[in-house]
């Protein structure tokens, strides 16, 4: 009996780290379009609405083929094509699909 509320125990643990391990990347994908995206998109709310979660997940398809083409000839070209944006497109895209338009959802920025 006891091993088996060891166990029970354990998973609830592990499937409550990943829950705030999930949602730390939104935060990291919210800080990177307020630090980033923000100057251009506007607000959280505003820029993540641009697109629907179907969108966003095709944008950041194929090494984020599409989100790089749509900035090509703009003040985000350099930032979609660097170091930085690799770094955190992931996050961003969390973030992005999380708050899109159809998602129900707002953001708090």
């Amino acid at each position: 009996m006891k091993k088996q509320t060891s166990i029970l125990l354990a998973t609830v643990v592990a499937l409550g780290m990943f829950a705030s391990t999930a949602n730390a990347d939104i935060k990291k994908g919210q800080k990177a379009y307020l630090k980033q995206c923000k100057k251009c998109h506007g607000s959280g709310t505003k820029g993540a609405a641009m697109k629907t979660q179907d969108e966003w997940t095709a944008a950041f398809a194929d090494d984020n083929a599409g989100f790089i083409a749509w900035h090509k000839g703009t003040k985000g070209e350099k930032y979609a094509e660097g170091k930085k944006f690799k770094k955190y497109s992931e996050h961003l895209k969390d973030f992005l699909f999380e708050y899109a338009s159809d998602s129900g959802n707002v953001p708090s920025c």
